[in-house]
């Protein structure tokens, strides 16, 4: 496990650390010397579970981003996605959405902060914890907060879009 060294919040990707002040969040945002990419890195890095890696994944659905809040231990099911958004046809984002619509690259996209409102689904499970982890803007640190708060920053709506395995 890399020993995570709390630091102040200028850490954080400056859109990011400008929306805890907008919020009023004081967070600790830990910052890695090396990148954690992966809900596994992650996880590894923090030395906590891996479903409590949130991970912030933007999709395109009918031609309009939306990001899904998910456990970094589940798989989003695109189907399950597609019929809570009444979409004709939903697809992962490639690089070039993901940064347009929120700011950030993929790997270090917050829940919440980002540069246009993007309609926001949040995946259950992650109520099953106190405490989730989530990015600060880059591949670099994460913030920890109990996933109720989270959820309601990011204003998102819950929903059960887990790929249940067969």
């Amino acid at each position: 496990m890399v020993d995570p060294t709390p630091t102040p919040d200028t850490a954080a990707h400056p859109r990011f650390a400008d929306a805890l002040r907008e919020l009023g969040l004081d967070v600790e945002v830990r910052r890695f010397p090396d990148a954690t990419r992966t809900a596994a890195e992650a996880a590894a890095a923090i030395g906590c579970e891996l479903s409590q890696i949130v991970k912030s994944l933007v999709f395109e659905a009918d031609g309009q981003p939306v990001v899904v809040l998910m456990d970094g231990a589940s798989r989003v099911d695109v189907e399950l996605v597609r019929h809570e958004l009444g979409a004709g046809s939903v697809r992962r984002a490639n690089a070039a959405l993901v940064r347009e619509t929120t700011g950030y690259a993929i790997g270090g996209v917050p829940p919440f902060g980002h540069r246009t409102r993007t309609r926001v689904l949040a995946d259950r499970r992650l109520l099953e914890h106190q405490t989730v982890w989530a990015a600060a803007g880059t591949p670099h640190t994460v913030f920890p907060l109990d996933p109720k708060t989270l959820i309601a920053h990011a204003d998102g709506t819950l929903v059960d879009v887990r790929e249940r395995s067969a």
